[in-house]
């Protein structure tokens, strides 16, 4: 090879060599792209009275969707559906604190299956897939094995409704002293033996008792839908537990690139639904989204 010929060569290879670097440069540096929707729940859009309202100011913040509560008139919720052009991926059960399927008396268990039935088909009627269900709590009163055997036996009642209608029941993760593992919770959503049952994952609750990637990872093609909510330990640790959820979404103690990670190992595309304070004022609302869009690229 003569020095003309070795000249060309090693400029070849060294514009060769750059363009790799600067493409792998520039993709460690790319924001992550995740299909993944943008939801607000009902109860954090503090902005309006009317339903209408409410999902006007979702659409203006810039979401994609919003959580409804169920037993609401469901001629508003469509017609605000459908003036907006939001979706409604999923109905929270508006009575499942008031009616556990856990309560030793069964006239309150009956009502508490009563009100999940009405909430699986307000999600038929909008459109939703989802309905959110906190099954029951363990007290002095009710002990563990009585939560997990009365709350089995009163969902099982309404699967069969919820396999009819294409409606998923998902149990959420909250402070109700039950389900205190993945595993379990896991176990939990297995038994019923059907697809029309699973998990909605709260990211904020968690994390006094465990850590979300981990869950997410055990749970995985259970997690029907997901909370996204911050939280602090150390505002817990000094003011009180709720006082936890008093801080900014990305300012917590939520790990966040840690959870996106954990839901693109499971193969995750789906719906984040804040669940969060600061929903007070149309720029409140929109600095949510804009922090659920930040959150999607961590």
């Amino acid at each position: 090879m003569n020095r003309r010929q070795f000249a060309k060569h090693t400029i070849m290879a060294s514009a060769m060599i750059s363009g790799s670097s600067l493409y792998g440069l520039s993709n460690s540096f790319a924001p992550q792209i995740r299909n993944l929707k943008k939801g607000i729940m009902w109860g954090s859009i503090r902005v309006g009275q009317t339903v209408s309202e409410k999902f006007q100011a979702a659409k203006l913040a810039g979401f994609d969707g919003v959580q409804v509560m169920s037993h609401l008139d469901r001629n508003e919720v469509l017609k605000a559906r459908d003036a907006t052009g939001l979706a409604v991926p999923s109905v929270c059960n508006a009575l499942h604190w008031k009616f556990l399927l856990s309560d030793p008396d069964p006239k309150v268990r009956e009502e508490g299956v009563a009100a999940l039935k009405v909430s699986l088909e307000d999600a038929k009627a909008y459109g939703a897939d989802t309905v959110l269900l906190v099954p029951g709590r363990v007290t002095d009163k009710v002990t563990y094995d009585e939560c997990w055997k009365r709350t089995i036996e009163e969902i099982k009642k309404v699967i069969p409704l919820a396999e009819q209608l294409n409606v998923k029941i998902a149990i959420e993760n909250v402070w109700n002293n039950f389900l205190l593992s993945p595993l379990e919770a896991a176990q939990y959503v297995d038994q019923f033996n059907s697809n029309m049952a699973g998990f909605y994952f709260d990211c904020g609750n968690i994390l006094v008792y465990g850590w979300p990637g981990q869950w997410i990872k055990i749970l995985g093609p259970r997690i029907a839908k997901v909370h996204i909510k911050e939280f602090s330990r150390k505002i817990a640790d000094e003011k009180g537990k709720g006082a936890g959820f008093g801080v900014k979404l990305l300012e917590g103690d939520v790990n966040w690139p840690v959870v996106m990670k954990a839901l693109d190992e499971i193969g995750y595309s789906g719906w984040t639904t804040i669940e969060q304070p600061g929903g007070n004022s149309a720029e409140g609302l929109k600095d949510l989204c804009d922090r659920l869009i930040k959150i999607h690229s961590s």
